[in-house]
C-alpha cells in the first residue's frame, strides 16, 4: 500500500513536470520552433485534435512558420483558431499552406512571456503541492485505520516533503533557464 503511494506520487509529480516542460515549449526564444503551436487544437470531426496531427508544420526561416493541412478543407478553422489563441498569431493563407510569421521579439515582449512562464510555474508547484496533500491524507487514513505506526507516518510525510521540495527545485531551475533564454537574447 505504501509503495503504491510512492509510485502515485512519482508519477503525477513526473506529469506536473512533463506539462510545464510542454507550456515552456510555446513561450517562444530566439528562433521560432513548431512546438509553439502544441496548444492549438482544432475541432475535427466533433473531437479536439491537436494541430500537429493534422497538418505538417514546420520552421520556414527564424521567424516563419509554415503549416501545411493534411484535409484542406479545415484550413478556416485553423485559422481562425489561431487567431483567437493567446499566442497573439496571425496567420496568413497562401494556396494550399498558412504561414505564420512571428514579428521579432521586442523588450515588452520577452518581459510578457517571463510573465506568462511564471504563472505556468506557480501553477505547477501548485500541481505538485496538491499531489503532497492528497499523499498526506492517503497516509493519514492509513495511520488512521491503524495499518501503520506515527513513527512511519512521519518518516513518510518527511520522504514525500523531500520530494516536494526536489520536484519544486526543478520547475524553478527551468524558469530560471527559461527566463535567461527569453532575456539575454
Amino acid at each position: 500500500m505504501i509503495e503504491n503511494i510512492k509510485k502515485f506520487i512519482q508519477l503525477k509529480m513526473d506529469d506536473c513536470i512533463e506539462t510545464y516542460t510542454n507550456h515552456l515549449s510555446t513561450l517562444r526564444t530566439v528562433r521560432v520552433s513548431p512546438s509553439i503551436l502544441s496548444s492549438i487544437y482544432i475541432n475535427y470531426f466533433g473531437k479536439k485534435v491537436q494541430l500537429c496531427k493534422l497538418a505538417s508544420i514546420i520552421a520556414d526561416d527564424f521567424n516563419t512558420l509554415k503549416i501545411d493541412l493534411f484535409d484542406i478543407s479545415i484550413k478556416r478553422d485553423v485559422e481562425k483558431v489561431i487567431m483567437n489563441s493567446e499566442l497573439g498569431l496571425n496567420p496568413i493563407s497562401t494556396g494550399n499552406t498558412i504561414k505564420i510569421v512571428l514579428p521579432i521579439l521586442t523588450e515588452e515582449r520577452r518581459k510578457h512571456y517571463v510573465k506568462l512562464a511564471k504563472n505556468i510555474a506557480e501553477q505547477s508547484r501548485v500541481c505538485i503541492r496538491n499531489v503532497r496533500r492528497n499523499a498526506n491524507e492517503k497516509i493519514k487514513r492509513i495511520l488512521k485505520d491503524k495499518l501503520i505506526g506515527n513513527d512511519l507516518e512521519k518518516s513518510l510525510q518527511n520522504e514525500i516533503q523531500n520530494k516536494t521540495d526536489n520536484y519544486i527545485k526543478k520547475i524553478n531551475e527551468m524558469l530560471k533557464k527559461k527566463e535567461n533564454d527569453l532575456l539575454n537574447i
